[in-house]
């Protein structure tokens, strides 16, 4: 025992590696999937500047906040903003007064001297340039009378100080020098005014100047006035036109609708790996706490990484910007395959991850999330096992009808915006999608389900069909061997329905686990013909259970020449396990001695069961042989001979090899009784008809009933206390 459980335990182990080599390498391959641009579904790599070479369209409305056009808008607010000047600074008027009065008083010593030599006039001359006027203009000054000069010392300050009380910007100084003309007074006659002018604007200076501080603050509030900018784009309107130059906002806008090839950095490859690394600990998670036996099957683990690889794949290449593709990816067909071939459950599982999957390919389009993940669901649930040829199309109806309903919940206004062709359209997607998802599970079930040994209820339904050809020669060559089959296939089915097991390939794997009988029916004693000799009392014993072992190796023989699924074929391996044909082997023993007798020429090949559904197979078949042999008369005997011999098998270690627990065992028991109790119910013995006396006294007597001749084959050779039927 501890070494079977030591195996076990390795096999698990291994099973588990592998499993998880399995989803690591799906892991890889999501990531990859992620972070590979596919040149579909007009994806373009441009960028500001550069020349478009194609149409590009919206291929659906999307509303965004644009950062482009709120930029271009904040950048045209603070532009309108003018540059912030500090008041006019009076100690600058103040300063250009003095000055002027200085300039004034130094022209006027200069104009008194009348002994300057040339040279000293010259550098006069000079010194009166310097404050700002032309030399021309300087010997006018000299030239005036005294009466003229006289008004210009005093019009100059006046006429300045009055200039400067005003704002005085640099690029507003020459709009001051030109209004002092306007200022000076009319009574001066042309050559006093020309001076006046030229010596009040010469003296000119600005007095208010730019504070940039306070200029970029102003403008930084005037941007942050500006409220974000929203783009709208209706579906099917013109984003790009061949030919034109590509502006930023045109960027953006493919940017949003997803229609850029982006850069891979080590941000992109991180973000593909963290939703990898979510999508697969969810799907992990859930199957663990769903159906943990996924987990440690191989064939069910490698069956869902060809379905996410598919998957993922499709949907890399269909989910796209695009106003019909997205609609049309079959997710109901992942969801069908994983419940036709694996388990309802596991099937939600798969939908719901991928419908995670699609939101992050679509940018979290609301509505194509909730479109797959009701299609998918839908089809899924009502396709369910699907043990008839029409649940397909009842599925791929609920697939459609969930698609249109989903749409028709997202129309905002359906009486004022939708249009004849919206109609259409969405009419035609539902119907295409769910034709599409309907033809690939179809096609799907039957090319997995043949590539991974996945025994499917459709192949079941056909093999459980009496005009299969070999239950036909199981019927026309050993008919009670059929009898025996047909009751072993209701006792067992409805006990793996009790505990959860396949109760459907429990009831098929019955119809054919004899068959090997049918090459020599006439060696087992539920086919021997009343007055015939058995068989067997011509032959010794070892022969005898050599013929009776053989029936297992011919029929798995059987069950290759006609092709049975290997669930089947181990229905027919594993229905006696390793036990051996005790009548037989105690014959031989009696005849020869103990230690005469080799036990391994009497046992069965194997192995013992290893499943749930054959390990039911084993007992259901040992159970109605000894029932049908021993025919216990009360539902006591039915019981006590029921616990003994499943009892036997437990202590003979028939089920170790099986997952059944105790507690199941006590469940498949209970069924046993109830179902043997009403197949073979004790029956009450009618009375001989009573005569009239006169036909009586005549009558002859009634011979005593014939009773049957008892087989060659003692009772015992059927059933024994430790194997069952023979």
């Amino acid at each position: 025992m501890q070494n079977l459980i030591a195996l076990r335990r390795r096999k698990h182990i291994v099973t588990l590696a592998t499993n998880s080599l399995l989803v690591l390498f799906s892991g890889v391959v999501l990531v990859v999937a992620l972070l590979v641009q596919f040149p579909l579904g007009g994806q373009v790599q441009l960028t500001a500047g550069e020349v478009a070479q194609q149409d590009v369209l919206a291929p659906r409305r999307i509303a965004y906040e644009s950062a482009v056009r709120t930029e271009q808008a904040r950048e045209r607010a603070a532009q309108a903003v003018p540059d912030f000047y500090d008041p006019p600074q009076s100690r600058i008027r103040r300063t250009q007064v003095n000055a002027a009065r200085d300039a004034l008083a130094f022209i006027d010593t200069v104009r008194l001297d009348s002994l300057a030599s040339p040279e000293t006039k010259t550098a006069y001359l000079q010194a009166i340039t310097d404050i700002g006027i032309n030399q021309a203009m300087a010997e006018r000054i000299l030239g005036l009378n005294a009466e003229d000069w006289t008004e210009v010392q005093s019009e100059v300050p006046l006429v300045l100080d009055q200039i400067m009380q005003e704002e005085v910007r640099e690029t507003s100084l020459a709009t001051a020098r030109r209004k002092v003309a306007v200022l000076i007074s009319p009574d001066l006659d042309d050559d006093a005014s020309l001076v006046t002018i030229d010596l009040a604007r010469a003296l000119i200076r600005p007095n208010s100047f730019l504070n940039p501080e306070r200029t970029d603050e102003l403008r930084q509030q005037a941007r942050e006035a500006v409220q974000p900018e929203i783009s709208v784009l209706e579906q099917g309107e013109i984003i790009l036109r061949a030919g034109n130059i590509v502006t930023a906002e045109d960027v953006e806008a493919l940017e949003q609708m997803g229609l850029t090839q982006g850069e891979r950095n080590l941000w992109t490859v991180l973000q593909a790996m963290l939703v990898a690394v979510v999508l697969l600990t969810l799907v992990g998670g859930a199957i663990y706490r769903l159906r943990i036996h996924t987990i440690f099957s191989r064939q069910e683990t490698a069956l869902l990484v060809v379905l996410a690889l598919f998957g993922v794949v499709g949907a890399k290449l269909m989910i796209i910007p695009d106003n019909w593709i997205p609609y049309l990816f079959p997710l109901a067909a992942l969801g069908m395959l994983a419940a036709l071939l694996v388990d309802t459950q596991v099937a939600m599982i798969v939908v719901l991850s991928f419908t995670l999957f699609i939101a992050y390919l679509s940018q979290g389009d609301v509505f194509l999330i909730f479109y797959a993940c009701a299609g998918g669901m839908l089809g899924a649930l009502v396709l369910g096992k699907a043990e008839r040829l029409t649940a397909f199309l009842w599925a791929g109806l609920a697939v459609i009808l969930g698609n249109l309903a989903t749409t028709a919940a997202f129309w905002s206004q359906p009486l004022e915006s939708t249009t004849t062709s919206l109609v259409l359209q969405s009419i035609t997607l539902a119907t295409l999608n769910g034709a599409l998802a309907t033809s690939l599970g179809l096609i799907g079930y039957f090319v997995l389900g043949n590539l991974f040994g996945i025994t499917t209820n459709l192949q079941l339904m056909e093999l459980s069909r009496p005009t299969h050809p070999l239950l036909r020669q199981l019927l026309l060559k050993a008919p009670g061997t059929y009898h025996h089959t047909i009751l072993v296939s209701n006792l067992a089915e409805r006990a793996a329905e009790a505990i959860g097991a396949d109760a459907f390939l429990t009831r098929v794997g019955a119809y054919y686990h004899d068959i090997g009988k049918t090459v020599r029916p006439y060696f087992f004693v539920e086919n021997f013909v009343d007055g015939e000799s058995a068989p067997h009392a011509d032959l010794d014993p070892r022969t005898s259970a050599q013929i009776i072992i053989s029936h297992v190796k011919d029929g798995v023989d059987l069950a290759r020449k006609y092709r049975l699924p290997e669930p089947l074929q181990d229905f027919i391996r594993e229905h006696h396990g390793a036990q051996t044909v005790a009548y037989f082997l105690r014959q031989a023993q009696a005849e020869e001695g103990v230690e005469n007798v080799d036990e391994a020429d009497f046992r069965y090949p194997g192995p013992d069961p290893r499943t749930k559904e054959a390990a039911i197979m084993l007992l259901a078949d040992v159970c109605e042989a000894a029932v049908r042999a021993n025919r216990p008369a009360t539902r006591d005997d039915l019981q006590k001979l029921v616990d003994r011999l499943i009892a036997d098998r437990v202590k003979e270690g028939a089920l170790d090899s099986s997952p059944l627990t105790f507690h199941e065992l006590q469940v498949v028991k209970s069924v046993f009784l109830q179902v043997l109790q009403g197949i073979h119910h004790p029956r009450i013995q009618y009375p001989q008809p009573v005569l009239p006396k006169t036909e009586t006294s005549n009558a002859a007597q009634p011979a005593p009933v014939a009773q049957p001749a008892a087989p060659a084959v003692p009772v015992a050779a059927e059933v024994t206390e430790n194997t069952g039927k023979i």
